[in-house]
């Protein structure tokens, strides 16, 4: 057990005769000092990493803003001319704020009960928060749609029916998906996943021997979380804000589909009309619109920043231990109906409406049960070409950019949070540059950089891998530095002064002690790369076809049962490898125990 803690202004020196109180002699300190401040090979290969993960996350934009300065900059002006500026900002204020606000209670509190208490129905629990995350968000999006349409919403139909029989008439409704709560519920929804994923890690690699202590000390529940609990989770929670933000602000599907028809403008969509959908494309224009964006992000950023760089809240320590579960004794069984409500709610009904409408063929209230076959959804994923062609290169681009982008995260942002240097915060400023940025801007400074000479990657696999990496790289590094921010640095002192050098103390101390907040930060990347919607729109096409691409394809052309087919396939595939991954990240998770009781260095 231990805490990371400063030393108070004034205090004594260390003995420079006898040893430390965690044993480490003196020598054996200015050692420790010494490698530090020798350039290893891990060190300049972690810099060499980290400024290309920079390049390619700022090449693309400079392309872009030399582009408009050619054009003499006045486009970026008549986006802070626009009439209903005001009123943009603040709907894309109110929608974002609310939902992020919500969606890290929700996460925080099935967290907890999963992790904390024995209301936790294991890789049960930890799945179900995380199924929304696996539909592309347009395929959510109008599956909240076929429930909660006025007219002919599944769910609408179901509760009018039941009104029926209790001789209440409605013509409409209940419930309208086209208002403001129903935006912010489908904002929400999407955001859940962020802050369950992040807090679970937090609370896997908070030391629970300090909420034992409170316990033991005569603190009761709601003490301990306020007290000891949450200041532990929160570089989790600050790190889960800046995902779910970032998301939020980017986030084109569920505004397009939603927003439009409740008449509420949204930043994001207004960014995509002025590119897409506008002639000739204001990309000034749709650029200054972003740098709004940006200030917002920042501010949160340096937040998180200040935070994990103060080193105020508990860490892992030299000995790991299991956390006691807390026994809700009566409340149980109501906690686990309200967890598995919510879960049905949230995820299982938009599924089941796509499914539904996938087999019957077409959206209609009138069900035809006995009607109901797999032949539409055959016909729609299994006998076409391009949808087959899309899955296959989704699904290896979400593999390969997945895995690429974490592992090269975990690299760098051990450097960044660990390095105090102008050199750390300039590639930390720029490889979560994108994030402040819309996707489908970032997209058109992918085409302007990448697609012509001297690269000519347009209309190939390559450019979708490296934008794919650029675009989701500030999730990935969010996620690596929550995981970097909770290892206790005494380990890995303890590993340098044992005469291991910087690479082994990675491959021995950091990964494992990381690897399920960076499995988690995985599951992240896979899913929004298989189902990414608003860069595929601009850099895919038949050459170098994706599922996002597929799906807008499919949605322009109106067709509900294609669009419910494919939505549930990939939501099948996406379900098997996150589940599969969670597995793995409870194994880590015991392996990361067992090295943190003191298992020797192999």
């Amino acid at each position: 057990m231990s805490t990371q803690l400063r030393e108070a202004p004034g205090s004594p020196g260390p003995d420079t005769h006898g040893s430390d109180e965690n044993g480490v002699g003196a020598s054996d300190a200015a050692l420790v000092r010494a490698r530090r401040r020798s350039f290893t090979p891990f060190s300049l290969g972690s810099v060499v990493l980290a400024l290309a993960l920079a390049a390619l996350a700022v090449y693309p934009l400079i392309a872009l803003v030399g582009s408009i300065a050619a054009q003499g900059g006045a486009p970026v002006v008549g986006a802070f001319t626009q009439p209903d500026l005001g009123e943009l900002v603040l709907n894309t204020l109110i929608v974002v704020g609310v939902s992020t606000a919500i969606a890290l209670v929700i996460g925080a509190l099935l967290a907890w009960v999963n992790e904390r208490t024995d209301a936790s129905l294991g890789v049960i629990t930890d799945a179900m928060p995380m199924i929304p995350f696996m539909l592309p968000p347009i395929a959510g999006a109008i599956g909240w749609v076929l429930l909660l349409s006025p007219q002919a919403g599944y769910l609408n139909g179901f509760i009018r029916s039941g009104l029926d029989l209790v001789g209440v008439h409605l013509d409409k409704g209940p419930f309208d998906i086209y208002t403001w709560y129903g935006l912010i519920l489908v904002y929400t929804i999407y955001a859940v996943p962020y802050s369950f994923m992040m807090c679970s890690a937090g609370l896997r690699n908070f030391d629970p021997a300090l909420e034992e202590q409170s316990r033991v000390s005569g603190a009761g529940l709601w003490r301990t979380l306020r007290k000891v609990t949450i200041p532990g989770m929160l570089p989790s929670i600050l790190g889960a804000a800046l995902l779910i933000l970032w998301s939020g602000f980017g986030l084109f599907s569920i505004p397009a589909v939603i927003g439009k028809g409740a008449n509420i403008s949204i930043l994001s969509v207004r960014i995509v009309d002025l590119l897409s959908f506008t002639f000739p494309p204001k990309i000034g224009a749709a650029v200054g619109l972003c740098l709004i964006v940006v200030v917002f992000v920042a501010i949160a950023w340096w937040l998180q920043s200040r935070v994990l760089k103060g080193g105020r809240f508990s860490t892992i320590g030299g000995k790991g231990q299991r956390a006691t579960r807390i026994k809700l004794g009566k409340a149980k069984l109501p906690v686990r109906i309200l967890v598995l409500a919510y879960v049905g709610v949230t995820t299982v009904l938009p599924i089941l409406a796509l499914v539904i409408v996938a087999l019957n063929g077409y959206w209609t209230l009138n069900i035809r049960w006995a009607k109901l076959s797999l032949n539409a959804l055959f016909q729609a994923v299994f006998q076409d070409v391009a949808t087959q062609q899309a899955l296959q290169n989704s699904l290896m681009l979400g593999l390969l950019g997945a895995t690429i982008g974490i592992a090269a995260a975990a690299i760098v942002s051990l450097y960044v949070v660990r390095s105090h240097s102008r050199l750390a915060r300039f590639i930390d400023g720029a490889i979560k540059l994108p994030s402040t940025l819309s996707h489908i801007v970032i997209a058109v400074g992918f085409v302007l950089a990448f697609a012509g000479a001297p690269f000519h990657l347009g209309g190939t696999i390559l450019i979708l891998l490296l934008a794919y990496i650029a675009l989701y790289l500030p999730q990935a590094a969010v996620s690596a530095d929550t995981a970097v921010g909770q290892v206790g640095p005494e380990l890995a002192e303890a590993s340098r002064v044992a005469g291991a050098g910087e690479g082994r103390t990675f491959r021995k101390i950091y990964a494992p002690l990381m690897l399920p907040g960076l499995i988690a930060g995985w599951a992240l990347l896979f899913v929004r790369m298989i189902g990414d919607l608003t860069a595929s729109s601009i850099l895919a096409g038949t050459n170098n076809n994706v599922v996002g691409f597929r799906i807008l394809e499919i949605y322009q052309n109106g067709s509900f049962s294609l669009l419910a087919a494919l939505s549930t396939v990939l939501t099948v595939i996406s379900a098997v490898i996150v589940i599969g991954v969670l597995v793995v990240s409870r194994r880590s998770e015991r392996q990361g125990r067992k090295l943190n009781s003191g298992g020797p260095l192999a």
